[in-house]
């Protein structure tokens, strides 16, 4: 079997078990708890209790425009894929999913289970630059367009309006609520996963042994530093600025070893999202997970 058809294969698995999250999520979570769902999803959810259409199958309907309207934007690579996870996705919520139990326990814990199980669900598939279309095509367009922004905090934006709608069709005030609070946990779930997994801590290090504190980052933590020159503010004295990326388990013991060497040096520690490179998260396959197709895909 050719690398190709490996990756594909892989894909195609990865896909399967994220749709199949997905759909419990959907399917025998949210459709019994009568929640007014985000994305395709929740229109097909609101199809579903005034029509009784398929749901599976009304995504894949719904999906159709908005999927000719993004083709050019995200690419043919990118929507080949988004095509066949959701052909996939669709499959499993529609003959997969009923053929499990529904959960008809307590409203709140249904919220709870629908945002973390769907959300690793998304998180799964998006990391393998994939979605399951709908509204995701519409996320992954936001996100070519402005790539600052994160793919949580779109989707959340992009879904309040669908909650809101579902909500008021069937006046249910609690509903919207509990939409909000899963819409929320989507987003968390998705940040974390496809950023949070490679997170770490940055400190800046302002000392007057800059030469020792590296030593003592290198020895005690096996860490490499970026030694930086720099002047006081005040009244332009020579100083050293430390910079080291480490993981969070490291931070305390990187404290410590600071006051050791120099009691009186200014640390300054920064959350950071994702640390790629030597020592952590490989930056070729970071950029595999995250890059968005381009038009020669």
């Amino acid at each position: 079997m050719s690398k190709h058809a490996k990756k594909v294969l892989h894909d195609i698995i990865i896909e399967i078990f994220g749709s199949f999250l997905i759909g419990i999520a959907v399917y025998n979570f949210a459709l019994n708890a009568k929640f007014p769902m985000t994305g395709f999803s929740g229109i097909s959810l609101i199809l579903y209790r005034l029509f009784n259409l398929p749901i599976g199958f009304t995504t894949v309907l719904l999906n159709i425009p908005v999927a000719l309207l993004c083709y050019k934007l995200l690419g043919k690579g990118f929507f080949l894929r988004s095509l066949r996870c959701m052909v996939i996705s669709s499959i499993i919520i529609d003959f997969v999913c009923p053929l499990l139990p529904v959960y008809e326990g307590d409203r709140l814990l249904s919220t709870i289970c629908t945002g973390v199980i769907g959300g690793i669900g998304y998180a799964i598939i998006y990391m393998r630059n994939s979605s399951t279309g709908g509204s995701d095509f519409i996320i992954m367009a936001a996100k070519s367009l402005k790539p600052h922004l994160s793919v949580g905090k779109i989707a959340f934006l992009s879904d309040i309006g669908i909650i809101l709608i579902g909500g008021l069709i069937f006046k249910d005030v609690d509903g919207i609520i509990y939409g909000m609070i899963i819409n929320y946990i989507f987003a968390l779930v998705v940040d974390k996963l496809m950023y949070g997994i490679n997170a770490g801590k940055l400190a800046l290090i302002v000392t007057t042994k800059g030469k020792e504190v590296i030593a003592v980052i290198d020895q005690k933590l096996e860490r490499g530093a970026t030694l930086i020159d720099a002047y006081g503010g005040y009244q332009f004295e020579h100083k050293d600025i430390v910079l080291c990326a480490c993981s969070n388990k490291e931070m305390f013991l990187m404290e410590q070893e600071i006051k050791e060497v120099d009691n009186n040096a200014f640390t300054i520690i920064l959350e950071s999202n994702e640390v790629l490179g030597e020592g952590f998260k490989n930056l070729k396959i970071a950029q595999s997970k995250t890059k968005i197709s381009k038009k020669n895909d």
